[in-house]
């Protein structure tokens, strides 16, 4: 057997938590961005936004003290990203719950688990912070994500028959959350019970 036909290559994959974005990893970022929204999974957007727009995006998102965001990582290129929101400090009552938002990597760095890795980094850090449920939604349409959800444990516990607007079609929208061990930076499939 040729040994070029057996030959593996590893890529190198990571996720952090921004603080700050430099220029190269802004522009990986925004080009990530656009190829999620034209392939259909680039969180609410259509239409590709372009990167002085969405570089003003992820700007303003470093600004909001309830916002954290998660950059995916293939080869040292910013790939995709996720973002962490909590409830605003004045809402004790849904202090416990957090929400999983804008999760994406672009088609070409699909197929490699770092979607998984991203997901799962955005639970430890909700975990870590003391949120004992994660929440997020999605469209229908948008099988991959759901079955990536699914298989991480998440609960579909509803539907949304008029969740968005898709080139003039509705679309119904997912709901679904995941009970996270407390305190521990850490997720489980396991059902744990939020009020605890």
């Amino acid at each position: 057997m040729n040994s070029a036909m057996t030959m593996s290559f590893t890529h190198d994959l990571a996720v952090e938590l921004a603080k700050q974005i430099s220029g190269a990893d802004m522009a990986d970022l925004c080009e990530a961005t656009d190829a999620a929204i034209i392939e259909g999974g680039g969180f609410g957007w259509l239409e590709p936004q372009g990167r002085e727009a969405l570089a003003r995006h992820f700007r303003g998102t470093l600004l909001v003290p309830e916002r954290e965001l998660f950059i995916a990582r293939l080869d040292g290129h910013v790939v995709g990203s996720a973002q962490l929101v909590r409830p605003p400090r004045h809402n004790e009552a849904q202090s416990f719950g957090a929400t999983l938002t804008h999760a994406y990597l672009a088609p070409y760095a699909r197929g490699h688990g770092l979607a998984r890795m991203l997901v799962t980094r955005v639970e430890e850090r909700a975990a870590a912070l003391g949120h004992r449920v994660l929440n997020l939604d999605v469209r229908e349409t948008q099988s991959t994500a759901i079955a990536l959800f699914e298989a991480l444990g998440y609960v579909h516990w509803g539907t949304h028959p008029f969740y968005a607007r898709v080139h003039g079609q509705t679309v119904s929208g997912r709901f679904y959350y995941k009970p996270l061990e407390p305190g521990r930076g850490r997720s489980t499939g396991a059902l744990l019970d939020p009020t605890q």
